[in-house]
């Protein structure tokens, strides 16, 4: 008997307006694929599909109809084997959707691996060790971007990453300064992401501004797109800078590393939902490594199962440095799972159980 691939959806809702320069958003569509043998359903594997507007590129609002068809022609080819290569050149066909690539892979992960959202046995999904996570700050007026820096200050962050470009840049210029005047560089790592936000011919100017405040990194500070120029504030940026948007689209051990080699930057960002999944995720670690550029993983927008799968990959990675996997605690009606944020850290706890989908 066969393989059975279902979709479903959620509409996540955002605590607050989650701001970046690209604009708001109060909500967030998710998608799943659950997977399940035709004579034992309730043995499943589950994936999250979730494309982010303005970002991934296979969103359209018509995605859920691209999902469901999907689901419906693999069903059709009746795959009774997991490594049928029917089944394997389906998925391999899928590179120009890479949430769809993101979540049949970690569905099939999840399903090989025991169906219980245990994709990779370490000491993280052991409960032995928690994986260090930066503390996201977003966009808002002046005061709402105050309370976030305090209160995740208070909760022992060591290092936050601040969304810019959304305000006046002076404005941003003060919150920076008066992070500093009690939060020196020993005691606060800082991590900007500007998503592109800043004009070519701006960018220079004002990453010498950003650098008073002794910057960790910067995120994408211009449009993605332009490797000329983003080759050349490499080269001269007082602050290090690390691709984000720059990796979408790029599929091929070959091309990451001609990007790469051209622009040389000092960090990439890896999103799994945005490039292709975990294969594809640890296939950009690997050039990235071969060139000196450091790295670190980062959720983007995912539900608590898609954050799971991420979280369960990184920690499999050992890469010391805090990952952007603090995007659990966005939503009101997120699914309940054994993930759970103690101090600067996430942490799987296997007395919570996780809700799934019905």
């Amino acid at each position: 008997m066969p393989f059975v691939l279902t979709p479903f959806s959620r509409e996540l809702a955002f605590k607050f307006d989650a701001r970046t320069s690209r604009g708001a958003m109060k909500t967030h569509q998710a998608h799943y694929l659950r997977l399940h043998h035709s004579d034992n359903p309730e043995v499943q594997g589950w994936g999250e599909c979730s494309p982010l507007p303005g970002l991934s590129p296979e969103y359209s609002p018509d995605f859920p109809v691209l999902l469901e068809r999907l689901c419906t022609q693999y069903n059709a080819l009746r795959i009774e084997d997991p490594n049928a290569e029917e089944g394997a050149n389906f998925w391999n066909s899928l590179v120009e959707w890479p949430s769809i690539c993101f979540a049949s892979e970690t569905a099939w992960v999840d399903y090989l691996r025991g169906a219980n959202r245990i994709l990779y046995k370490n000491a993280f999904s052991r409960s032995e060790e928690g994986i260090k996570i930066n503390g996201l700050i977003w966009m808002g007026d002046s005061a709402f971007m105050r309370e976030q820096i305090l209160k995740k200050m208070g909760a022992g962050f060591k290092c936050l990453k601040l969304k810019i470009g959304g305000l006046h840049f002076a404005q941003e210029l003060k919150i920076l300064r008066e992070i500093r005047r009690v939060a020196s560089p020993e005691e606060l790592e800082l991590r900007l992401d500007a998503n592109g936000a800043f004009p070519t011919f701006e960018a220079e100017e004002k990453l010498r501004e950003l650098a008073k405040y002794h910057i960790h990194s910067i995120e994408q500070p211009i449009k993605a797109g332009q490797p000329d120029a983003m080759q050349l504030l490499c080269e001269v940026s007082p602050i290090p800078i690390a691709l984000d948007e720059e990796l979408i689209g790029l599929n091929g051990e070959e091309n990451k590393w001609n990007l790469l080699d051209k622009i040389r930057p000092q960090y990439i960002i890896i999103k799994p939902t945005l490039v292709g999944g975990l294969l594809s995720s640890r296939e950009w670690i690997q050039v990235a490594s071969s060139l000196g550029i450091d790295w670190w993983l980062t959720s983007a927008l995912e539900s608590n199962i898609g954050l799971n799968a991420i979280a369960q990959f990184a920690a499999d990675q050992a890469n010391p440095l805090p990952q952007g996997l603090g995007t659990g605690q966005l939503y009101h009606n997120n699914f309940a799972s054994p993930l759970e944020i103690r101090g600067e850290e996430l942490w799987y706890n296997p007395e919570k159980a996780w809700e799934l989908p019905e």
